[in-house]
Order: structure tokens, then C-alpha cells, then sequence
């Protein structure tokens, strides 16, 4: 837990430190769609507004959203995010923030997890506003793997007992799983049957109390839920600068999703210049999804 305190520390220092220029709205229509809208004083100010998110009327799995930043070009995969360009706005306000601060849940695929990550929410205002939430402090870990493809010992997420853990992967996988699993109680393998992403995240829901959920990669695993019409909302950040490892949009699949503009906005540090859109995703039947490898 020593390693966890310190790694707090640094993310919630990094957060308060950081220099943060307010957004400036572009384009609003929220008002078109059954959303609610969160925030406090800070969060407003900096996000030019109240931060939009889909309305829970029930139903039998999370609400789930994506959220990914892309350069200029189009490109999500990069070794080191930072060099994609969003800036610490991007990174504070919004994929440390806004996006997960409602959140039961950060959902990531197992090649998204690095051994130094814990996803959360760091600046103490928007450790504030979880609270007033009435959320506790840290999200539930949600990994997807589909060949169980995680080290338990050397990856920090999986070693922090307050915070539960929810593998999903095959029953192979979860086999594989099980004897590490057992002498970590907080983490909980769950199984799903092919590709299928409903009937965990169903379960998830449930028996858990998992009502929203935030993903935030990889492209496989995002593509897939997608498809398979889990996924409600999109908050994209593109930034100015091309790069990235090449061809790495943040949907693989062949049907790429329709798109509702629900606000769009700028940055405006000038140093990371970037725009922002939160959209939310036409309904579709559902696609057969690319393999969760």
C-alpha cells in the first residue's frame, strides 16, 4: 500500500499543480438529448459549463462511455499518450476528470493497463464533487482480456484492496486466473462467453451495483463494444498535432458509428491546442464484434 499512498500522492500534486485554461464553447445542444448535467464551481469554470452525461433510466447493463484522445491525423495508439498533444487540460479536466468523476467503473483493455496504472480521479475538486456524488473515492477497476494476458504482482491496480477489481475474460481465461485471484479477495473474475460483452457487464450491474461505467481502451475493445450496442456516449479530444502510431482510429470495426454532437468546445491553452466534442452514438442492432484478443 506504500507504493499505492505514494502514487496518489504524485497524481493528486500533479493535478492541483497543473496549469488549466478554460474551454470555450462552441456548440451546445445538450438540450436536445435526455442527459444530466454534473459539476461544481471549478469544473464549470474550466469546462465552460455543466459536463453532460447520459440519464440512468435503468435497464439491464451499465451506461458506458468511451473516451479517447486523437491527434491531428486520426491516430489513438501511441507508446506515451502525452505526445498525442492534449495537454494537461485534456488530461485533468477530462480523462482524469469529468469523464470518470460519475463513474462506478473504468473499464480498459488488459493491453491498455501498464503496470504503473490506477484510473481515478485526482484533483481534490473533483475528488469534492465524487463525493458529493455519493460515490466512494476510487472506481471500480474493469479489465477486459481475452487470452488473460495480466500480471497480478507487478501491476499497481491490482493490489490496491480498496478499490474492487472485475476481470472479465473467457472461461479459459478466468481458469487461468483463478489461483492468483484467490489470494487477492477484491478481485473478482467474470466470465463471458465468446466475444459476448452484455452478459458480464450485465452481471456486472446487477450483482454488483455497476451502473456507469467509463472506457477508455484499447481500440479492440472499445470497437467491440460499440458494436455490440453497449456504448451511449463519446468524448473525444483532437488534438493539433499529427502522430501516433499510424492507423489507429479508436473504432476498428467495418460499421463506424453514427454520431450526435451533443457540445463541442476549444482549449485554450495555446501551448495544446485542441477541440473537444462529446457526441452520443445512434442506436444500431448489434455487430459481430472484433476478436477480443
Amino acid at each position: 500500500m506504500a507504493e499505492f499512498t505514494e502514487f496518489a500522492a504524485r497524481k493528486s500534486r500533479e493535478a492541483e499543480q497543473a496549469h488549466l485554461a478554460p474551454f470555450s464553447t462552441l456548440e451546445d445542444r445538450s438540450a436536445d438529448f435526455d442527459i444530466l448535467a454534473i459539476g461544481n464551481d471549478w469544473s464549470r469554470h474550466l469546462y465552460d459549463g455543466p459536463f453532460h452525461i447520459t440519464a440512468d433510466r435503468g435497464g439491464d447493463v451499465p451506461l458506458m462511455s468511451l473516451v479517447f484522445v486523437q491527434s491531428l491525423d486520426g491516430n489513438t495508439g501511441a507508446a506515451n499518450p502525452d505526445s498525442l498533444g492534449g495537454g494537461p487540460v485534456d488530461k485533468h479536466v477530462i480523462y482524469e476528470g469529468l469523464s470518470r468523476v460519475a463513474a462506478d467503473g473504468v473499464l480498459a483493455g488488459s493491453k491498455s493497463v501498464g503496470k504503473q496504472s490506477f484510473f481515478s480521479v485526482w484533483h481534490p475538486q473533483l475528488v469534492s464533487l465524487r463525493a458529493v456524488l455519493g460515490l466512494p473515492r476510487h472506481p471500480a477497476q474493469v479489465i477486459v482480456t481475452g487470452r488473460a494476458c495480466v500480471d497480478f504482482a507487478d501491476t499497481l491496480l491490482f493490489n490496491v484492496p480498496e478499490a474492487p477489481v472485475y476481470i472479465i475474460s473467457t472461461p479459459a481465461g478466468c481458469e487461468r486466473l483463478e489461483a492468483a485471484v484467490k489470494h487477492r479477495p477484491h478481485v473478482e473474475l467474470v466470465r463471458m462467453s465468446g466475444d459476448d460483452l452484455r452478459a458480464p457487464l450485465s452481471f456486472l450491474r446487477r450483482e454488483r451495483g455497476v451502473r456507469r461505467i467509463s472506457a477508455i481502451g484499447g481500440r479492440t475493445t472499445a470497437s467491440a463494444l460499440i458494436d455490440q450496442g453497449l456504448v451511449q456516449d463519446v468524448y473525444l479530444t483532437t488534438t493539433a498535432r499529427n502522430g501516433g502510431e499510424p492507423n489507429t482510429p479508436f473504432y476498428t470495426g467495418t460499421h463506424p458509428p453514427d454520431l450526435n454532437t451533443v457540445v463541442r468546445k476549444e482549449g485554450g491553452d495555446r501551448e495544446f491546442p485542441m477541440a473537444f466534442e462529446h457526441s452520443m452514438i445512434v442506436p444500431r442492432r448489434n455487430l459481430s464484434p472484433a476478436p477480443l484478443v
